[in-house]
This record gives C-alpha cells, structure tokens and sequence, in this order.
C-alpha cells in the first residue's frame, strides 16, 4: 500500500484515550450490561461516558468515545491468554526460568556429582573389588591350600597329617570351583589348625600342687554299677607355660578349649598316683605323656584309657 492511499495513523494521545474508555467500560461493568443489553442506542452509552469524564474534568472528544465502545465490543486493548499446549508450557517456564532455573541448575549438578561418583568411582572400584575377591577364591585360596599342605608334608613325622591334609586340600579347591568361598575359607583355617598341631610341643603332666586336685573319680551315668578314674592334667610346653587344647568331654559329646582336663586312666594308675602323693605331697612321677614336634598325637608314658572330661 502507498502512502497516499495508507491510512494514517492515530495520534498517541487518541489511542490512550481510546485504551482508557475500553477500561472505563470493563471497570464499569454494570454500565456496559445495562445500555449494550439493553434497548438504549449506541449514542446514549457515549453520552453516559461523556458524562463520566466530564466529573473528572476531562473533555473527550465523540469520535474517541466512540472508538472505545467500538473496541469494546471487537474486543481490541483485550488480552486473551493463549490455548493450552506444549509452546504456552513452554514459553510460560522460559519467563518464569528465574524461580525454578538455580534449584533445577542445583539438582541437575547434585545428579551429575552423584552420577560421575557412582558411574566413575564406586562401580569401577566396585567391580575392581569382585574382580580381586573372584582371583583370590580361584587362584589364592587354592595357593594357601597347596602351601599349607606342602608345609605339613615336610614337617609331619606321621603319614596320618598327610592323608589328612591331602582330603582338606581336595575339598578346599572343590569349594573354590564351586564359588563358596566361607567354605574354601574354612578349610584353609583346618590345615592352618593342622599345621599348628604338628609344631606343638608340650608335656602332658599331672596336676602337682598341693592346693589343687590331681585326680577323682565318678560314676558314669550310663552305667552307675561301674567306676571312672580321672587323673587331673595340663599341658606345658617348653617354656614352662601352660597351654589350653580342645579337649573332647566324652559326658557331653562336645569340644572345649581348657588349660585342665581329666584324663580317664586304669583304677591301678590312679591308685598309684594318689599313694605317690599321699608319701609326701609331691608326685615324684608325675609326667602322662608327651607330644613332640611333627607329631598330631601325644605319646602316653604311663597306661591310659579313652576318654576325658572337661568339668568335675
């Protein structure tokens, strides 16, 4: 369009006295519904509004009254929110980015710390640790087991320790192929126990002193008609000190670990152990037996009989 035909634009002044009628009009909104709705004509309602600038001491012409009303009605200098959809929600966070943008920014740097520990530090050390517990079930264990094992073959003096490290050894690496690793653990504690128990040296004496028990007897609960014989030891090894070994109570059927235990000997061993200590108070021979090292058992020197108790 050229600018002889173009309209021309509305001075600034008129459009805001327009703007300012369509306000008055939706401020008033009683006045619009009684004259618009009613039977009044379109002159009346500009004559009313004239009125009511007229008390406020202001003169507006009739042609800007009437743009009002007409913009009124077309709706013009009326906002009317955009639809719902995905370009308002949108627009509407972008404006509003200042309320929500430094929590998001918070939360999406907490993640990504979170993220860069998780992914870059704990899995990796996660999966290092598995990797060396699984090396360690199939390749160390089995080691331990086959030192201990060659350990026990030169040091024990008795076959019995070999045949009996050789079924640990067997089991332990059958656990570890297995994956139970408390169970290839436990049987490397057994031939450690093992190896321990060949290197053991102690004498296996009767309790000497004159403020304690060295023997007693009772009778066995599963047969009263009988009589058990019981000399009172203890180990010591070659410092002088005394040991505690797992002694097996034949009353109970279980294992305890004591420094003392009662050794169930012939009624003619006690009999001659009690006169030794009745002589003078000291037991002249007072020695049981003795275990030596790359032996598992003690080799007795007086006669004994199975059996032991732990509690009397």
């Amino acid at each position: 369009m050229s600018d002889a035909t173009a309209k021309p634009a509305a001075p600034l002044d008129e459009v805001m006295l327009a703007m300012d009628v369509v306000d008055t009009l939706r401020h008033r909104q009683d006045l619009v519904t009684r004259e618009l709705d009613g039977s009044a004509r379109e002159g009346q309602l500009i004559e009313r509004l004239r009125e009511i600038y007229r008390q406020q001491g202001i003169e507006v012409p009739d042609h800007i009254l009437k743009e009002g009303v007409e913009a009124l009605a077309e709706s013009r200098f009326a906002y009317d929110p955009p639809a719902p959809g995905l370009n308002t929600t949108l627009a509407r966070l972008y404006v509003g980015r200042k309320t929500w943008g430094r929590p998001v920014l918070l939360a999406l740097g907490a993640l990504l710390v979170l993220s860069v520990g998780y992914f870059g530090i704990y899995r990796p050390f996660q999966a290092g640790q598995e990797h060396r517990s699984q090396v360690e079930l199939t390749e160390g264990l089995p080691a331990q087991m086959d030192a201990l094992y060659n350990t026990i073959f030169e040091e024990t003096k008795v076959q019995q320790a070999v045949v009996q490290a050789e079924a640990l050894v067997n089991r332990g690496k059958a656990f570890a192929a297995e994956g139970n690793r408390p169970g290839a653990e436990g049987i490397v504690e057994d031939l450690t126990a093992l190896r321990d128990k060949l290197r053991q040296e102690y004498v296996v004496r009767v309790v000497n002193r004159s403020d304690e028990q060295s023997g007693f007897w009772t009778f066995p609960e599963i047969n009263t008609d009988a009589t058990n014989y019981y000399l009172v030891v203890e180990a010591i090894d070659p410092d002088g000190k005394a040991l505690s070994l797992p002694i097996l109570n034949e009353e109970t059927g279980e294992t305890e670990v004591v420094a003392q235990w009662g050794q169930r000997v012939p009624e003619a061993v006690y009999n001659a152990v009690a006169a030794d200590k009745r002589d003078d108070g000291i037991i002249q021979t007072n020695e049981v037996g003795l275990k030596s090292d790359g032996f598992l058992d003690v080799q007795y020197q007086m006669p004994v009989l199975d059996g032991a108790v732990t509690r009397w």
